[in-house]
């Protein structure tokens, strides 16, 4: 019985490092962090710019998309939205997903066999329920 005492912990110890193994699989590597962040600077500097063609080449293609009626393009579009250009505080990635936090914005990002592209921005936590952004796929 001291030998089962001894192994329950050591398959707890077991079961807790391939959790972490599970859970750092979807880690940012170094390389992804500079990529992600990149790609967010890449963004909000279009929007500083007033650039429309430079904000809407940042946007995954269904974000473009949702903002492209009336016959007007993504460009002519979305520089009349409150998107934020202000500093990177902070990211979060989840695989292939990703969460950048701005000092004036949330914006969200997936990643493209291109690199990373934004899929939301504006974006505004709610109360109960998921982000209201200005951009989303």
């Amino acid at each position: 019985m001291a030998v089962l005492a001894v192994n329950v912990p050591a398959r707890r110890v077991l079961a807790v490092a391939v959790i972490a193994v599970m859970v750092c699989g979807a880690c940012d590597r170094t390389g992804d962090n500079r990529d992600l962040r990149q790609a967010v600077q890449t963004f909000v500097s279009a929007v500083q710019r007033h650039d429309g063609p430079g904000v809407c080449g940042a946007l995954a293609p269904d974000a473009a998309e949702s903002l492209e009626s009336g016959g007007e393009q993504c460009a002519a579009q979305v520089t009349g939205l409150n998107l934020g250009s202000g500093a990177i505080t902070g990211v979060q990635v989840w695989g292939e997903r990703a969460q950048a936090h701005l000092s004036d914005d949330t914006v969200f990002l997936a990643r493209f066999p291109g690199g990373w592209k934004v899929t939301a921005a504006g974006c505004e936590p709610q109360p109960k329920g998921p982000y209201d952004c200005e951009v989303e796929a």
